[in-house]
């Protein structure tokens, strides 16, 4: 909301306007503005953003979903856009897909969640099939196998890079470094589920997180 301030009297006018913006706890759906310029994010901005994602997920739909939300809308932050994914690690379905909604719901609500991921599935997910389509119709020709596997290691390129812009905001907290190492070594080195590896490690680091955090000190 708006409100305008009148004058006191004997001094020039003066006029000062406060903003508010409306949420529900941290996880509340931001229902006025984005990144504090005073505008109003519109459902075909949210259609456009992930439908950008998924045109241009090569390399999985993350990287390109945290470049467009964080990197160049600013939607969100890079803690935000974790909070994001460490949720959605936790519910069924594709990562990316929840993302879309959480990012969608937080924005706009319910009906920007159905934006998003309209943006995301009608017209990507029909140009996706088409294309895998005849990708395996003509997979047994050693060129297509070439571009395959180079777009593969660009791949894996990426979600590395992702992984560690991620974990740049926790540079400083030793605990959080600790938890991604013993993350990375049960995923890569045991090779054990991811499920295993989230329910055995998310209990322990949400307690030394919660003894550790400067609210939990001052209390």
């Amino acid at each position: 909301m708006f409100r305008q301030f009148g004058n006191i009297p004997g001094q020039k006018p003066t006029r000062r306007i406060e903003f508010r913006c409306k949420t529900v706890g941290r996880w509340g759906v931001t229902q006025a503005l984005a990144s504090g310029r005073g505008e109003r994010i519109t459902l075909a901005a949210l259609f456009v953003g992930f439908l950008k994602v998924s045109l241009l997920g090569f390399g999985g739909g993350l990287v390109w979903a945290r470049r467009i939300v964080v990197d160049q809308k600013r939607w969100v932050d890079d803690q935000e856009f974790a909070e994001i994914l460490t949720l959605c690690q936790f519910m069924p379905g594709p990562n990316i897909v929840g993302i879309t909604i959480c990012v969608g719901s937080r924005l706009r609500g319910p009906v920007g969640a159905i934006a998003a991921v309209a943006g995301f599935i009608l017209i990507p997910w029909t140009v996706g099939l088409a294309f895998g389509s005849l990708c395996l119709h003509y997979a047994h020709l050693p060129i297509l196998q070439n571009i395959l596997g180079g777009l593969s290691s660009a791949a894996a390129g990426l979600m590395i890079a992702t992984g560690i812009r991620l974990l740049m905001p926790h540079h400083r907290r030793q605990t959080a470094l600790l938890f991604a190492a013993l993350a990375f070594t049960g995923m890569v080195v045991a090779k054990l589920p991811l499920l295993v590896v989230l329910l055995g490690l998310a209990p322990v680091s949400i307690a030394v997180a919660s003894i550790t955090s400067p609210r939990a000190r001052t209390s």
